[in-house]
């Protein structure tokens, strides 16, 4: 039997946590391990998200945990990266719920919308009595956002908004959406309340990765909004790619809590395993190769993550910096996976350990929230002062 998890810590990196950010991390551990972990096997298997512990996370601050006021718990940004952090050795899917909803949803109308929108909406989502999506990507445009055909037209006082958005967590069970669309005067955002006429949603089935996890389209067909719907403080593209940052600075952190449950799941495998003469597998070399490649990369990218949180609670975190975060700690999450599968061989592919569980998973979040190959060309931008989109 393997023990519980205690975290990975090779460099002595808690001792860079005080102890306000430690408390919150062993509060999101405890939650992962005593309301996740029992039942997280069982809705991937059936392709089911837990709602029932979504007023527990509003509970504990976790929704917008970052944002001030309105009932949310204003964390700094590295006490939000723990928390994303032991979601996501929970599982990818909770942590993306956690992050749409704080990241892609509660930021636009915490940053962009007006007081009215903030009043309304803000503290049902912190609390989990109200769930959110995001909708950006399109079925013919996902990493070139700037192509979105989604229209906003003015008539009258209202708009009227016709489009077609997919691969979207949450979709079908939000309860507002925030809608991206083109408008005459440039990109706009707008909150689509569920059963608005002409909205509509549908899930998207036979998902080999995020099972836990509820991905949907949206539709728009002369979907009419009143004024008062469209958010207010921010026009173009820098609306939803400021609201990408916030995500993909999550995702930065949370794919090291599914590279730490893998690496440790291998290491105590192995420690356990005996083959060859009644000895453990971590007595092997190419063994302890592939534990030192893995720990020595998480420590890595614990470091990148820890400091990135550093600079944005300075303000000083750009988008660049987050691209290779995000890059960088989703590539090494994914290798960690297939490596620690690779040790367990063909106990690898059972449920009975959460290993291919992150590895399907990881594949999708390497994916979404800007490719590994969009991200390195945002560093080749800023490294070479040269744009290479196109």
């Amino acid at each position: 039997m393997l023990s519980s998890f205690r975290g990975v810590d090779y460099f002595l990196i808690d001792s860079m946590f005080d102890e306000q950010e430690l408390l919150v991390r062993h509060t999101a551990r405890h939650f992962v391990d005593a309301e996740v972990l029992p039942v997280i096997t069982a809705c991937y298997r059936e392709g089911r998200f837990p709602a029932e512990i979504i007023p527990e996370l509003g509970r504990l601050g976790f929704l917008g945990a970052s944002l001030e006021g309105y009932g949310c718990a204003g964390m700094s940004h590295v006490e939000y990266g723990l928390i994303m952090q032991e979601l996501e050795r929970g599982d990818s899917g909770l942590r993306s719920f956690v992050s749409v909803q704080g990241a892609l949803v509660m930021y636009p109308i915490h940053r962009y919308g007006s007081e009215q929108q903030k009043q309304r909406w803000l503290p049902r989502l912190q609390a989990g009595q109200a769930i959110g999506c995001f909708g950006l990507t399109e079925p013919d445009f996902g990493s070139n956002p700037a192509g979105m055909r989604a229209t906003a037209v003015r008539d009258g006082a209202d708009w009227i908004l016709n489009g077609e958005k997919t691969w979207i967590t949450n979709g079908s069970v939000a309860d507002v959406a925030v809608v991206w669309a083109r408008a005459e005067d440039g990109i706009r955002g707008f909150l689509v309340e569920k059963g608005t006429p002409g909205f509509s949603s549908s899930d998207i089935h036979g998902k080999w990765s995020m099972r836990a996890s509820v991905t949907s389209s949206l539709a728009l067909h002369d979907c009419r909004l009143p004024e008062s719907a469209a958010l207010p403080g921010v026009k173009g593209l820098k609306g939803p790619l400021s609201c990408l940052s916030q995500a993909r600075y999550g995702i930065g952190w949370g794919v090291l809590g599914a590279a730490m449950d893998c690496y440790e799941t291998a290491r105590q495998y192995t420690l356990l395993r005996k083959q060859f003469d009644d000895r453990p597998l971590a007595s092997h070399q190419l063994v302890q190769e592939k534990l030192a490649w893995m720990i020595t990369e998480i420590t890595k990218a614990q470091l990148l993550a820890l400091h990135a949180g550093r600079l944005k609670d300075r303000g000083k975190l750009d988008p660049a910096h987050v691209s290779m975060l995000k890059r960088n700690n989703a590539t090494i999450a994914l290798d960690c996976a297939r490596l620690s599968r690779d040790l367990l061989g063909a106990n690898g592919i059972t449920e009975e350990y959460p290993i291919m569980r992150h590895l399907c998973n990881l594949e999708t979040v390497k994916t979404y929230e800007g490719t590994d190959h969009i991200h390195a060309l945002v560093i080749g931008e800023r490294v070479t002062g040269v744009a290479a989109y196109r």
